[in-house]
C-alpha cells in the first residue's frame, strides 16, 4: 500500500490527521504532510478511513 496526496486538492482540512494521526500531520493554515507514505499494514483501517473522510478527495491509495 502507497499513499499519495494531491496538494492542488488539499485544503487542510485535517480530517486525515484525525483518522491516521501517525500516518498524517496537517500544520495550522497548511496541506497533509504524509509522515509515512507506505504505512504497515497494521494501519490500513486508518488509512482507508483517512481517504475516506478526506472532504477534498486529495488521498489515495495504490498496491
Amino acid at each position: 500500500m502507497k499513499i499519495t496526496v494531491d496538494l492542488d486538492l488539499c485544503q487542510g482540512h485535517a480530517a486525515c490527521q484525525e483518522e491516521a494521526p501517525g500516518i498524517f500531520t496537517v500544520p495550522k493554515h497548511g496541506k497533509v504532510e504524509i509522515l509515512c507514505a507506505t504505512p504497515d499494514p497494521d494501519a490500513r483501517a486508518a488509512v482507508e478511513a483517512a481517504v475516506r473522510y478526506c472532504p477534498t478527495r486529495a488521498l489515495s491509495i495504490t498496491e
